[in-house]
């Protein structure tokens, strides 16, 4: 891999970090609140909202000046995020101006690959970068954990600058300014990514126009054979994910009666698994047999049922790494095949705005059914229960939906072979 592709790497960390070690303090502000436990799913739904909004404009946005820039931009904005969530601004408010900066970085952030590398090499960079995203996700659960654990919280709270007072006097904001440093690096990072030398195109100024553009690339990525199974998976996938995060969560409280702190650090575990997997990924699938790891999504959705069984941290652990790995193993080359058949299509920044708008409409739909359940004290074991079952029918109906295209693809090719 080229140099700048480990710049890239280390800004995509440290936001990654920070943006995960932020929703564990901002669950823990919303307790101190003693706001009502559904609205802590209702944090992913305020993050992602701009993902879909503002989709038709972030990819023409990434795609009008270099990627490195526009993510240091994307940074600051997460930082100004950070700012309002410190001086007391309620948290779902300042966690959705941190979704509006994440939005406009990510068509940045995968984009600059297919800008900056050869299409060959996409399925291993993508095991990369969800590698050590996953690593920053493990890191940043830790993190946020551990910053709001009290022993450790009043240790540092205890530590002061020479004649300089901080003004730093309570726990959240002590693991905010944490956080925001960790912003602050990425976007040091950012200073030095590599230009890669592709045009930009001038960023149009009639949102009309950008709203049809938009309209246009969608239906093209879903009409395409290989483009709507690959979005199909991811886009089920980033959805999962996010509900599985505060799933987890209650699951460990209930079932394996663990606070808040320790039971965040679950998710790490889930994280460990995704990055085994994405590692398999990249060594052992390349970009043309990407398609043949679906069917591990339905395993995926049958072994969660598992966690209903399972009340001993033993036996949690070994189950949430092998869920992880599963999911880590065949998202990494649905991502990569998603984003060569994108960049072909309709450009790098269009293409993951496309991807974002689905996978994050995904999100908002599952952690807002999720937001619906928990009001309603559903069960945790119940939700489990629907949950598996949902993920794994529906990357069943993909399966077939892929095998029926592929069946197309055959009777076209016998009839121009017999036309001529």
């Amino acid at each position: 891999m080229p140099f700048g592709f480990y710049i890239i790497m280390a800004a995509q960390f440290f936001s990654a970090l920070a943006d995960n070690a932020l929703l564990i303090v901002a669950i823990s502000v919303l307790r101190e609140m003693h706001a009502p436990s559904a609205y802590e799913p209702l944090l992913k739904t305020f993050f992602t909202v701009s993902y879909v909004v503002l989709a038709a404009f972030v990819g023409a946005f990434a795609d009008s000046m270099a990627k490195g820039r526009v993510m240091f931009i994307s940074n600051g904005i997460k930082i100004a995020g950070c700012a309002m969530m410190y001086w007391n601004v309620h948290p779902l408010l300042a966690y959705a101006v941190v979704g509006l900066g994440a939005a406009a970085y990510s068509p940045a952030k995968y984009g600059i690959l297919t800008e900056y590398l050869p299409h060959r090499l996409l399925v291993v960079a993508n095991g990369w970068i969800e590698g050590l995203t996953v690593g920053a996700i493990i890191l940043g659960v830790v993190l946020g954990g551990t910053l709001i654990e009290p022993e450790i919280a009043r240790a540092l709270l205890e530590f002061d600058f020479p004649f300089i007072d901080t003004g730093v006097d309570t726990t959240h904001e002590m693991a905010l300014c944490f956080v925001a440093g960790s912003y602050f690096l990425a976007a040091l990072f950012n200073l030095y990514v590599p230009d890669t030398g592709v045009d930009h195109r001038a960023l149009h100024k009639n949102p009309w126009y950008l709203l049809r553009e938009f309209g246009h690339c969608l239906t093209l990525l879903w009409r395409d054979r290989l483009g709507q199974v690959s979005l199909a998976v991811t886009t089920l996938f980033w959805g999962a994910g996010a509900t599985l995060q505060f799933i987890v969560i209650k699951w460990a409280e209930s079932s394996l009666h663990l606070d808040l702190s320790k039971s965040s650090m679950l998710q790490g575990v889930v994280a460990i698994g995704v990055a085994l997997g994405a590692a398999g990924a990249a060594r052992m699938v390349t970009l043309r047999k990407s398609v043949r790891v679906i069917p591990l999504g339905i395993a995926m959705g049958i072994i969660v049922l598992v966690m209903n069984f399972v009340h001993y941290l033993w036996l949690a652990v070994p189950l949430l790494v092998l869920i992880g790995a599963l999911s880590g193993f065949f998202v990494v080359p649905m991502n990569a095949l998603l984003q060569h058949r994108g960049h072909i299509l309709m450009g790098a920044g269009h293409s993951i705005a496309v991807q974002n708008f689905n996978e994050n409409l995904s999100i908002l739909a599952m952690t807002g059914l999720y937001f619906l359940m928990i009001r309603a004290n559903v069960s945790i074991p119940l939700v489990i229960t629907l949950f598996g079952m949902f993920v794994s029918a529906t990357m069943w109906l993909v399966k077939g939906r892929h095998e029926a295209n592929q069946e197309l693809r055959d009777d076209v090719s016998q009839l121009d072979d017999q036309a001529r």
